[in-house]
């Protein structure tokens, strides 16, 4: 018999957006690592806050909003509340109920500098690899390092000359006026981003086009490709190396490790750099085989290791993709170097729980 089409609204529901979401739904190992790490964060929370005053919007909560933009895409704030409004399933991950009220997309404008201060995202991803190393994920001996261009939130047209007289014609349009740079020579040190002024003219390499942009660094533990350590630096050709110094640093103990890395770090003072810190360097061999000129030799490439690490470094380049087109990160959407290192960190925390959880789905 068919059904009855009659549409009525109820005017009670005894069912929770707890009760909706399957037992076997994806975020729900996502949503248990999350809240073990947030709790974690709790004294740093009550830090951040006054004693005294109204309530504010969990910080908790602030969080899983962002994570859920990151992990389904969200490309606004503004959107991700619209979502919120009618989509039980992030609803129960935020931690809101059917009856509350959704804030405003503002409240992120004003909490970031907040969580900014309080160097919350460096927080989080460090809690989020304590339990990837609680769960025995993690690489004590071997990792890669290697570096990628983020375009920033900024146009050619804002990029201007630092000292000099301002063009005093009219625009032919306010709101887009057209801008002709034909002929004048632009560099970084006589112009600057009037949207970014944080970010820097680069160009990746021979027939590549110049970007307004930073550079973001990874440093990826090689057993089961995690991201144990982020660095972000201005776009310029020394960005590279000096991150994967300050990573290297911060890795080094008392026992030796190795780093993968691309060609690109196949210079002398990097390779002296990391034997010095109790490093192997398994770098890749710059040049043709027959006109080889590299830093590494034969004390490094003849170990059946630097094969693995050769092989094993390019998993880095997976992690970038993920971050670039799920995270939303191939044109940033944050201004000045702070915020978007802030968003690099927080990016990279989320692909290591979306990398956790696969790996604890994986047969033994």
């Amino acid at each position: 018999m068919r059904g009855n089409d009659q549409q009525t609204d109820h005017l009670f529901s005894y069912i929770s957006p707890e009760q909706r979401v399957p037992q076997d739904h994806p975020l729900r190992p996502i949503r248990e690592m999350v809240d073990s790490a947030l709790r974690g964060l709790s004294p740093a929370f009550e830090e951040m806050y006054s004693w005294t005053g109204r309530p504010s919007i969990p910080p908790e909560q602030l969080l899983r909003a962002l994570l859920l933009q990151i992990l389904f895409s969200v490309r606004s704030e503004r959107m991700l509340m619209e979502q919120l409004e009618y989509n039980l399933l992030f609803r129960w991950f935020v931690g809101l109920s059917m009856d509350d009220d959704v804030w405003v997309p503002t409240v992120f404008t004003k909490n970031r500098d907040r969580l900014l201060a309080g160097d919350i995202a460096n927080r989080f991803f460090a809690r989020v690899s304590a339990e990837a190393k609680r769960r025995g994920l993690l690489s004590d001996d071997h990792f890669t390092v290697d570096g990628t261009l983020l375009e920033a939130w900024a146009s050619f047209k804002s990029f201007k000359r630092r000292e000099g007289p301002a063009d005093q014609r009219p625009p032919d349009d306010p709101g887009n006026p057209t801008v002709d740079f034909h002929g004048e020579k632009r560099s970084n040190a006589t112009h600057q981003s009037t949207t970014d002024p944080d970010a820097r003219l680069y160009k990746k390499g021979k027939g590549r086009p110049a970007q307004l942009a930073y550079l973001g660094h990874l440093l990826m533990e090689n057993r089961h490709g995690l991201v144990v350590d982020t660095d972000l630096t201005p776009a310029d050709g020394y960005g590279e190396r000096d991150a994967a110094f300050r990573m290297a640093e911060r890795l080094a103990g008392d026992h030796r490790v190795t780093i993968g890395a691309d060609k690109a770090y196949d210079m002398r003072e990097v390779i002296d750099a990391f034997r010095a810190m109790n490093v192997t360097p398994h770098v890749a061999q710059y040049g043709e085989t027959a006109h080889r000129r590299s830093a590494i030799d034969g004390r490094t490439t003849r170990h059946p290791g630097y094969t693995v690490s050769q092989q094993v470094r390019k998993r880095v380049e997976e992690i970038f993709g993920w971050m670039k087109t799920v995270g939303l990160l191939r044109k940033l959407r944050h201004r000045g170097g702070p915020k978007v290192g802030w968003i690099f960190t927080f990016t990279a925390a989320a692909y290591n729980l979306v990398r956790m959880r696969k790996l604890a789905e994986a047969p033994a």
